[in-house]
Parts: structure tokens; C-alpha cells; sequence
């Protein structure tokens, strides 16, 4: 395409327009291998692949490949617009702010622990001023709404959504447009089976990620091990758990005794014939009451039976919130049916936006010792959701005066804000957080040992070591035990009012107030009818987190060295298709 449009006869902004947009996806292609293998082979012109003698490209180094990939950003940065000219036609276009954020990415990348074990200064600079440009691009004012309200119904805003920088746009939904090959399934992932949801729900948070989340003075719970950040002055009810929490938490998480509304599905049929399967005549007031009990003559915490027609193949009491077309924020982008449920949703997938421009910034300007710019990033952060400057927007005074305690601020703060969308995973990456980088695979030089961070990532940031870990999740459980059905709910007759986040009081109870707010007497509900059980997610308490280290750079297929036998060298730590030894090819060298 590059070679096309550059040698043919199109007017010069034409090409541009064109070339633009190639030039940003070439380094979108490349990030995506980039990130998982380090140095791959360039290829910057189109080959024949029939006879020709150049097919075997040889690696190039991690460092060429950033190169390359950072000059196909700076073209796409020139030719393309702030804004396309044609507002609805060209929505979703890739814009300069797009091509400005995901080099800044890639640069915060290459300045992290993984490819950065001697915490080289130039490079947390780089991504410093590329992570500001790109910040300056692509700023808005996010109005937080009630409860993060304007926060979360970003996820779910189709168009002229200031939130979404590079992102996939999906079909619209009428009765005449209804190709599900076009649309997603996020919803119909995460709804309860009660609303008649084909497949059921099948994402669960764990109790690791909800115990996480701040309390509502933005500091950590007490007993979440990031050591050197100031822990919460609420106490943390583990059965209560969603009482004085981040404004985030409401949104990210759906618990037992909170509304979650769901517009367009009609259950009436269902409802009159199995009331106790299907509670609602319709989803505009669903209310998702998903404890459960076990009968008198069982034991085991493992089995239990769900209210409200959740027993069957879906068995959770916590259910993923976060991007849900919740109704009560926006119009529905789904078209749901009694056969499909939600599965035709328009909801769009950001895979860059805003709130991660600004988490860049602040782990940059914190590399680059830019600390009080880093600050500033993390406290818009939380005025997005709802914090103020009277408690410094929940964030510890001294953050600008100590580097380490400042990552671990950021961290933690990415591990909240970007819940469940697909960042986690490359952030522990980046900062080698299952071992902190003390172990090597086989064959490795000792420049693969962290000589800045202390030697160790994990230490520095005050966090342990995800090795050894496991995921539980949490099951609600009335104290009270009943008989085997679902008519035989014990706690049926005792729910209050379920949390309506658009007009709930979620704020702290003060001094001398009765405690007759809905979130107040929820949690009395909880604390009295209910208690927290602690499950494996897998059902074998023998499994247990084990990440290798030569898991950091994923080596090649055989069927890849193959294909290039000359010149597709295997990556230190994974055995050579050619030679049957270990990997020579170092993805941290320059």
C-alpha cells in the first residue's frame, strides 16, 4: 500500500491522507510483535514471495525495531489531521492524537524495567516528551458525574467520544442490522443468566482485585501489601466489602443488592411462568441479588444455590461491571433477544484512551524525575471520578519528593483505573513483577539482571512477588442454611432497597448520621444475614502462579526458524529449532 500510493499519480494531501494512516497501522502491526518477542525482522519494502532471495530477513535488534517503528509515527504524525473534516463518516479514522499516544507507548515501554534494566535516564526522557505531546493532543475536561457516572459511561459513548483516541467501532443496531459477525460480546459476558443471557455470565472479578480498590479516601485498604503507600483511615470490612470504597468500584464491580439496568429485555413470559428464575418482567429495574445458601445437609462451601435463578451454570455472587452498557448511563448500543441475549452490541473497544495518555505521562515524567508533573497527572486522574484538593485528591503529600513510593502510586493506580481492559498483564510485564527480575533463564548475560530498581522491582516498589500467588473468589452466603430449591431463599424476605448509583449516597457515613442511607442498610443486611467465603477459582488448592523467567521474551515456533532458516535466531531461555540448544538472540541488547 505504502509503495502504491507513494508512486502514483494522486494530488500530494491525498497520498498523505493515505499514507498517513498506513504508516500508523505498519506501527501498530509491528507493536503488537514487538512487545511479545523484542526484535523481529524489518521489512520496509514489498517482496516477492516467489523467488525471491531477500525473503530471509534477519532480527534486528529490539532497539532498530523501536526505531523503525517510531519513524512510521513520526509520518503518520505529520500527515494526519487533529480531526477529520467529516465528523460522522470519518469517526474512528486513526488522528494525529492517536498516532502521538501509541508512540508514547511504545516508548514508556522500551524505558520500563523489561527492556530497561539499567534505568537508562534518555530513555524514561523520550517517552517523557512524547507522552506530553501526545497528552497536550488529546486533552478534555472529564465531568465526573454522580458516583463516576461521566467516567463510566465513557465506555459506552459511540460517538463524538472525547475518551477514545484509537478504537474499534462496531455496527450500530437497528431491527434491520443485526449481523452479530460485526457487533461484540462484552455485555453478554458479563450479564447475569437472569436476564435470559444465551451463553451465561462467565466474568467474575476475582477477591484479589476487589479487595484492591481504594476506600474512599483514595488510600490502599490496610491489608493491600503496597507497602510504601499510606493506607486508608476506613476500615476494611472484608463482608461489606463495597462500604467506603473509590467511586471506581461501584462501577467496575456488580454485587448482591445493587441495580444494574438493562433496557429493551422483556421477560414477562418467563417471569409468569418461573418466578423464582426470572424475578423481572423487564430489565429496566433489574436488581442482581446473587448470594447464596447452602442446604442443611451440605458441608461443602463449593455448592450452594444462588437466589434469583443464578444456580444454574453460572454459580457467582461478584460479576465484571466495568464497560457495561448500563442504562441508567447511556442508550442502549445492544440489540438483545430471548435467543442471542445481548451478543449484537455496538459498545465500542478503546484500545487507547485518555485516562491511559495520562498514566503514561505520570510513569514517564516520574522516569524522567519530573515528579511534581507526575503528581499532577495522577491527581486529574482522580478528579475524573469524583476526588477533590481537600485531601490532595486521596494521594499520599509526599509523592513528589520520593521516586520509588510515586511508581508504586502509579502502578497502583493503572491497576485500578484500567481494570479489565487488557493492560495489566504488559504492566507486569514491563516491571518483571512475578519475581522482580532475580531469576534468568538459562544462557542469559548478567545485563539481564536489574542493576537499577535495587536489583529487584518487586522490593523497590514495596509489592510481593506474584510468583506463588493464587486467585479466590468471593461467595456471599447467607448464615442461615434452607432446604434445596430456589423457592426456599432464606434472605428473600429481608433485602432492603437495592443501590441505585445514579442517586445513591456512597460517601462515608459522618459523625452523629443515622445509618438509614441504602449503602447503609445494605451493609447491615450483609453483616447480619450474610458472610464471605473464600473459593479457588479452579477448585484445587494445589495451583499456584508459576512464571519463568524466559516467559518475559516469548521465544519463536519451530515452524517460524524454520521458514528462515539462515537468519531467525531463538531468543536466550528456549530451545533452537536449527541447533537444538538454547537461544543466542538477545532481545535487551542494542
Amino acid at each position: 500500500m505504502i509503495a502504491g500510493i507513494t508512486d502514483g499519480s494522486l494530488p500530494e494531501d491525498e497520498k498523505e491522507e493515505l499514507l498517513g494512516q498506513a504508516y500508523f497501522f505498519r506501527a501498530w502491526a509491528y507493536f503488537r510483535l514487538w512487545r511479545i518477542y523484542g526484535g523481529i525482522p524489518i521489512l520496509k519494502e514489498a517482496l516477492n514471495p516467489i523467488g525471491d532471495d531477500n525473503l530471509a530477513v534477519p532480527r534486528a535488534t529490539s532497539k532498530e525495531v523501536l526505531d523503525f517503528m517510531c519513524e512510521d509515527l513520526d509520518k503518520a504524525i505529520e500527515y494526519l489531521p487533529s480531526q477529520w473534516p467529516m465528523a460522522g463518516s470519518d469517526y474512528g479514522r486513526v488522528t494525529k492524537g492517536a498516532a502521538m499516544a501509541l508512540k508514547g507507548r511504545m516508548l514508556l515501554w522500551y524505558a520500563s524495567p523489561l527492556y530497561n534494566r539499567a534505568n537508562q535516564a534518555d530513555r524514561w526522557q523520550a517517552a517523557y516528551q512524547a507522552n506530553k505531546e501526545a497528552m497536550e493532543e488529546t486533552w478534555y475536561e472529564m465531568d465526573p458525574g454522580t458516583n463516576a457516572s461521566g467516567w463510566a459511561a465513557a465506555f459506552a459513548t459511540y460517538s463524538n467520544n472525547p475518551e477514545a483516541i484509537f478504537f474499534t467501532l462496531y455496527n450500530t443496531i437497528s431491527s434491520s442490522n443485526s449481523d452479530g459477525g460485526k457487533n461484540n460480546n462484552w455485555e453478554q459476558n458479563i450479564r447475569p443468566k437472569n436476564l435470559k443471557v444465551a451463553s451465561g455470565s462467565n466474568a467474575g472479578p476475582t477477591s484479589e482485585i476487589v479487595d484492591l480498590f481504594p476506600m474512599a479516601d483514595g488510600k490502599r485498604p490496610s491489608t493491600l501489601p503496597y507497602a510504601k503507600l499510606g493506607a486508608s483511615l476506613y476500615s476494611y470490612n472484608p463482608v461489606a466489602f463495597f462500604v467506603n470504597r473509590d467511586p471506581r468500584f461501584y462501577r467496575s464491580f456488580a454485587f448482591p443488592g445493587v441495580r444494574w439496568a438493562a433496557s429493551g429485555v422483556n421477560l414477562a413470559s418467563q417471569h409468569n411462568e418461573q418466578p423464582e428464575l426470572y424475578p423481572y418482567e423487564n430489565g429496566d429495574n433489574y436488581e442482581l441479588w446473587s448470594y447464596c445458601w447452602h442446604a442443611e445437609r451440605e458441608e461443602t462451601v463449593a455448592t450452594g444455590f444462588y437466589a434469583d435463578g443464578l444456580n444454574d451454570g453460572e454459580r457467582k455472587s461478584l460479576y465484571v461491571r466495568k464497560r457495561s452498557n448500563d442504562t441508567d448511563l447511556s442508550n442502549p448500543l445492544y440489540l438483545w433477544d430471548a435467543t442471542n441475549g445481548f451478543k449484537i452490541s455496538a459498545a465500542p473497544y478503546l484500545e487507547i484512551r485518555f485516562g491511559e495518555v495520562l498514566l503514561n505521562f505520570a510513569e514517564a515524567a516520574c522516569g524522567a524525575g519530573h515528579l511534581s508533573e507526575a503528581v499532577s497527572a495522577l491527581q486529574e486522574i482522580r478528579r475524573r471520578v469524583g476526588y477533590t484538593p481537600d485531601n490532595n485528591y486521596g494521594l499520599d503529600s509526599d509523592l513528589a519528593s520520593d521516586q520509588a513510593k510515586l511508581f508504586a502510586a502509579i502502578l497502583y493506580e493503572r491497576q485500578v483505573e484500567l481494570a479489565y481492559e487488557g493492560r495489566r498483564f504488559d504492566d507486569m510485564r514491563r516491571w518483571l513483577l512475578w519475581d522482580g527480575g532475580a531469576s534468568l533463564p538459562e544462557g542469559a548475560p548478567s545485563t539481564w539482571q536489574p542493576s537499577g530498581w535495587g536489583g529487584n522491582t518487586c522490593t523497590y516498589l514495596g509489592v510481593p512477588s506474584f510468583n506463588g500467588t493464587r486467585r479466590h473468589r468471593i461467595q456471599v452466603t447467607a448464615i442461615e442454611n434452607a432446604a434445596e430449591n430456589y423457592a426456599s431463599d432464606p434472605l428473600k424476605d429481608d433485602r432492603p432497597s437495592a443501590l441505585n448509583l445514579m442517586t445513591a449516597d456512597i460517601s462515608p457515613l459522618q459523625a452523629g448520621e443515622e445509618a438509614n442511607r441504602p449503602i447503609d442498610l445494605l451493609s447491615n443486611f450483609y453483616t447480619t444475614y450474610t458472610h464471605r467465603e473464600e473459593l479457588t477459582t479452579d477448585g484445587d488448592e494445589e495451583y499456584y502462579v508459576l512464571f519463568r523467567p524466559e516467559y518475559y521474551f516469548i521465544g519463536f515456533r519451530s515452524s517460524a526458524m524454520s521458514n528462515n532458516a539462515a537468519n531467525m535466531h531463538q531468543t536466550i531461555g528456549w530451545v533452537d529449532y536449527h541447533t537444538g540448544t538454547n537461544g543466542v538472540y538477545d532481545p535487551i541488547a542494542e
